[in-house]
């Protein structure tokens, strides 16, 4: 083990930066605010403690999936890479700003189909050129579907959004607790 850490540092450096970087975006798009609290969820929502170990292991495996699937990738192979996790980066951050700074739970929802399709083009790709890098990335597009289904629940069950979704004072339901749902 010791031996392979040297000839993948520079893999394993560029995947980690990268991972980082999305990571981050995406967190400091994040507020569970107010606004968010007020919203009514699905029974099946984890705790927000959750989404962020989920998250770091989710990430861990996406550049881990990553580092294997370019050792084994090459030429066109891995510029199909490279191509493949920008899209799914730029689209993994821009979910953050679309539901939580501009409080557009059916904005981030439509965002969220495209994001969806980029990872599994990511699970197909990677588990063509290697079947582990395939199975490490597969929790990913579990998550995401789940982030779906979570994201349209919550669509369905606060819809209208819009202008009132941009005031303060719209963001306080007025009798009762609504935060779960059904």
């Amino acid at each position: 083990m010791i031996e392979v850490l040297p000839t993948r540092g520079i893999e394993i450096a560029i995947a980690t930066a990268a991972v980082v970087v999305v990571a981050v975006a995406g967190g400091l798009m994040t507020d569970v605010g107010d606004w968010y609290e007020s919203l009514t969820f699905p029974r099946l929502r984890p705790p927000n403690w959750l989404f962020g170990p989920a998250w770091t292991v989710i990430f861990v495996l996406i550049a881990a999936s990553g580092v294997i699937a370019w050792e084994h990738a090459y030429g066109a192979g891995r510029s199909r890479l490279i191509v493949l996790f920008a899209i799914n980066g730029v689209l993994n951050t821009l979910w953050s700003p679309l539901f939580f700074r501009l409080r557009r739970p059916d904005w981030a929802f439509y965002e969220i189909i495209p994001f969806w399709l980029s990872v599994l083009a990511l699970v197909v790709e990677l588990a063509r050129i290697s079947s582990i890098a395939g199975w490490l990335i597969t929790p990913y597009l579990v998550w995401v579907t789940f982030a779906g289904w979570l994201n349209w629940r919550v669509v369905q069950l606060n819809k209208p959004f819009g202008r009132r979704a941009l005031t303060p004072a719209a963001s306080r339901k007025v009798g009762g607790d609504r935060r779960v749902s059904p």
